[in-house]
């Protein structure tokens, strides 16, 4: 995914999604669907040479309060989309706007980006700043805030060794197990 904005924001997302049954308005544009304090998921058919999302989606989203918007697919209008302020990730770009190819389906059903299969409900947090976008299954929050704590004192302990001439193998071992 290639990052289009700035922010990390760890929240549950609405899954906007064009393979599952239809479940919305005709004629009703997606963008029209965001929720306030969300992350919204848009998953674009493959083989496709079109944008979904472009400044005038990504600004009517940004006014409904969505907290970022996660693209499997395409984006365009990249200043635009840097000035809503809004974390923007996705596949790619295009200068082709949606209405060429691509219509709104459903929303708020389950998703296929690569191996991930992301729920609505599930925690997403998006950080261009850092690495990239993560999900959480919903069933599994209490496990991984209970598991992060210890993941993050290993890594510290080995950026402390590798910065005093540890070897990352070495120090990978001595931490990581």
């Amino acid at each position: 995914m290639v990052p289009k904005s700035s922010g990390s924001f760890p929240d549950p997302a609405p899954i906007l999604d064009s393979m599952s049954p239809s479940n919305i308005k005709n004629g009703t544009p997606f963008a029209d669907y965001a929720e306030k304090d969300t992350v919204v998921i848009v998953s674009q058919p493959a083989g496709q040479a079109c944008a979904v999302v472009g400044g005038i989606m990504a600004t009517r989203m940004k006014h409904l309060g969505a907290r970022s918007i996660i693209v499997n697919g395409r984006v365009r209008d990249l200043t635009a989309l840097s000035q809503t302020g809004v974390p923007i990730w996705s596949r790619g770009t295009s200068i082709i706007g949606m209405g060429a190819e691509s219509k709104f389906h459903a929303r708020n059903v389950p998703i296929q980006i690569g191996r991930v299969t992301v729920e609505p409900g599930d925690i997403v947090m998006a950080d261009p700043e850092e690495n990239g976008v993560v999900t959480i299954p919903k069933g599994k929050v209490e496990e991984v805030l209970e598991l992060l704590p210890k993941l993050v004192g290993a890594d510290e302990k080995v950026i402390a060794d590798v910065a005093q001439g540890v070897s990352v193998i070495e120090a990978f071992k001595k931490y990581r197990g």
